[in-house]
């Protein structure tokens, strides 16, 4: 064989790699504290915006995982030079010998079914598949699946797919936990904004006729200081605006100002309606809807009066879609 071929057979047979980062407004991250993740960007014109993909629930390994439409969303992430935050549940895990549902045929992805090292073989997939797009993601997070198996199994799936990652690829993607805060630092013109993103990957069932919704007034309560708050598990995909009542005095000036804040549920990528029979469809569940939710988010100016004279203040400005 020539240098030439032995060459070209070595790249061919190596894992994916990914391109270098394609990231939009010298898009940063690091985490700051072991629930908080700071990201940093700098907008040039004030009709510029930042975008997030926002997912979830992708279940990776189960044969209901929509791999397709998890790619595409990731390509297009990469193509926007979209920050990419994960919710959990990026794993399904659920053949292990201490899980009750340990019968792999119908559980986990073919690829997984023989693995005498199954819960490797579960990472190994994992990073092959994220790897082209690691540049993109700020943060993995864990779900009731990933924390399951670190309960009975000992092992920390979440914190060995970021290690990975980071190894192959030299990037700083976070592990951020069951939940956690994302701090987003926004310049403009000099000037610099930061906006409070809580994510919790979820719990309960989330409730036939509420979605979820339920969960808004609950949260609010207690994360006040949040402009966004996003989870996953109930397998739902929604964006909906509530407004808080902030008072402030500054320099001798007292304002009441009504801010909004955003509520997200992140859609799933698991697949499992099926009319002619199987758990979900026997439970009475409804389809879900599959993918997740891109978040946009540009500074808007907005003028009040203070002590006559008009004032000029930027907001951050949230837009949500459906990927």
């Amino acid at each position: 064989m020539s240098k030439a071929k032995a060459a070209k057979a070595k790249t061919t047979s190596r894992e994916p790699r990914s391109s270098t980062a394609r990231l939009s407004h010298d898009l940063s991250w690091a985490q700051v504290h072991k629930s908080i993740i700071r990201i940093d960007c700098k907008l040039a014109h004030t009709n510029d915006a930042v975008e997030f993909l926002l997912r979830g629930d992708a279940h990776h390994d189960n044969p209901h995982s929509d791999h397709e439409k998890q790619r595409e969303d990731l390509q297009e992430a990469q193509r926007r030079g979209a920050g990419i935050i994960d919710v959990g549940d990026l794993f399904c895990a659920m053949g292990g010998r201490a899980d009750p549902r340990r019968s792999r045929h119908g559980v986990t992805r073919e690829e997984h079914v023989e693995a005498p090292d199954y819960f490797d073989s579960l990472v190994r997939h994992n990073a092959a598949f994220l790897r082209p797009f690691a540049h993109n993601i700020i943060g993995l997070g864990m779900g009731n699946h990933e924390t399951s198996v670190r309960k009975n199994q000992e092992t920390d799936l979440t914190a060995r797919l970021v290690e990975r990652l980071n190894t192959l690829e030299g990037t700083s993607i976070c592990n951020a936990g069951y939940g956690c805060y994302y701090a987003i630092g926004i310049e403009l013109h000099g000037c610099k904004t930061t906006s409070w993103l809580h994510v919790f990957h979820g719990s309960g069932g989330g409730g036939m006729m509420s979605f979820d919704t339920l969960r808004v007034r609950r949260q609010s309560s207690f994360h006040p200081m949040a402009d966004v708050l996003v989870c996953g598990h109930v397998h739902e995909r929604w964006a909906l605006e509530t407004t808080r009542i902030v008072p402030s005095a500054m320099a001798g000036v007292y304002r009441i100002r009504h801010i909004p804040q955003w509520h997200v549920r992140t859609g799933t990528y698991k697949q499992e309606f099926d009319m002619a029979g199987g758990f979900h469809f026997e439970r009475g569940a409804p389809p879900k809807p599959i993918g997740a939710m891109w978040m946009k988010v540009s500074m808007i100016t907005q003028y009040e009066s203070e002590r006559g004279e008009d004032a000029r203040q930027r907001y951050p400005k949230f837009e949500f879609t459906p990927t």
